[in-house]
């Protein structure tokens, strides 16, 4: 057995887009598909830009706030996920901090194992 760290203090510091957070590396399937750990501080913040690829943002501590390009700001809590598709505008923020896994690849979904939320809370 190998224990491994991807703690807030073995990731990146990002503040491209306006952001102010965190990124860990975790591991990557192949070239299409990876997943990281994002750590934001209270009111911490990933700025307004387009996916590269579909990506899934899995609250794992923690509450805050996302948005697509369509849609205000929508509160999102612990064991909650987002969920955008490729060249979608997004952001996500909160005002307590949030500590999120995001899923990155091109055959991503979701609905095949988790049930949507329509209400949004």
């Amino acid at each position: 057995m190998k224990i491994y760290d991807f703690g807030p203090d073995r990731g990146v510091r990002i503040e491209k887009f306006d952001s102010e957070f965190i990124f860990s590396k975790i591991v990557r399937f192949n070239a299409e598909t990876k997943v990281s750990c994002f750590y934001l501080n209270p009111n911490g913040i990933v700025g307004y830009h387009q996916a590269v690829t579909p990506q899934l943002f899995l609250v794992v501590q923690g509450n805050g706030w996302v948005r697509g390009d369509i849609s205000g700001r929508i509160p999102i809590v612990q064991y909650q996920a987002a969920f955008w598709e490729e060249n979608e505008w997004h952001e996500a923020g909160t005002e307590t901090g949030i500590t999120a896994i995001v899923v990155e690849g091109e055959t991503l979904n979701p609905s095949e194992y988790m049930q949507i939320n329509q209400d949004g809370s």
